[in-house]
């Protein structure tokens, strides 16, 4: 359809406008459901417009890595079920996956929100492993900051296991998992020259470059990583980063 055409999409942003009318800074519709999995020890369902992300958080005993002796793991995945989108395919994750499950793990880990020497049962031998397991149920833009914003509320809302003997009774419980801030990834995106945010699908087939920002509670920067194919100058950049403190605030008083 010619509406939804690269070359229609830019001619609006050109113009100042978007399809479905927002102005460039301003997000859809956010939606967060918590713990709907009984399974989880964690989970959120996220909702960003269209986008519909699902997080869940399994926790297993296992040993830690030899750098890292007395802290627990975090292992982040990201799978695109083909019923999200015409454009997923069966098989072996994507590139586009783990680039998605990168970049949120790196926001994740590298805000330390996530206390991991409380989660070391013995030096050496056993710690808590965390798997954050992300899953792109529809796919109509942004998934980024939608998996993002759904794993880190799934990680507030996780309760540990008990261990005891050896063995792991998930039916009961030692505490919650213990997360110290809430990174939040705010992705920037360039088209026509024009920063904009929580593209939809056809904004992002118009896309020229995008950055994913991550920042912590205290507006600081834990995370980047950049996309597309064009560039970014340093005034673009400046603008982004003011714009994903901005917008990561607001987020995160959703999330409280």
């Amino acid at each position: 359809m010619i509406m939804n055409s690269e070359n229609y999409i830019k001619k609006l942003i050109e113009e100042d406008l978007r399809i479905d009318k927002r102005a460039f800074d301003e997000f859809r519709k956010i939606d967060i459901k918590v713990n709907e999995i009984t399974s989880a020890e964690g989970s959120a369902r996220v909702r960003i417009g269209n986008t519909h992300i699902l997080a869940g958080i399994k926790m297993a005993v296992g040993t830690p890595f030899p750098d890292t002796p007395a802290e627990g793991i975090l292992i982040v995945n990201a799978e695109f079920a083909p019923i999200a989108s015409p454009t997923f395919e069966p098989g072996p994750p994507s590139e586009s996956s783990i680039e998605m499950a990168r970049v949120i793990d790196r926001g994740i880990r590298e805000s330390h929100c996530i206390d991991l020497d409380k989660l070391c049962i013995i030096e050496k031998e056993k710690v808590w492993i965390i798997n954050v397991d992300i899953h792109v149920l529809d796919h109509d833009g942004n998934l980024i900051d939608a998996g993002g914003l759904a794993a880190i509320i799934a990680l507030l809302n996780t309760q540990i296991p008990k261990y005891e003997n050896e063995k792991i009774d998930y039916k009961q419980h030692s505490g919650k998992l213990p997360v110290v801030d809430i990174p939040v990834p705010i992705t920037i995106y360039k088209i026509a020259n024009k920063l904009l945010v929580d593209t939809n699908v056809e904004e992002e087939n118009a896309l020229d470059a995008r950055i994913t920002i991550c920042t912590n509670k205290a507006g600081n920067i834990c995370a980047m990583q950049k996309g597309g194919v064009g560039h970014l100058t340093t005034e673009e950049l400046e603008k982004a980063v003011d714009l994903s403190i901005k917008k990561g605030n607001e987020i995160r008083s959703l999330i409280k």
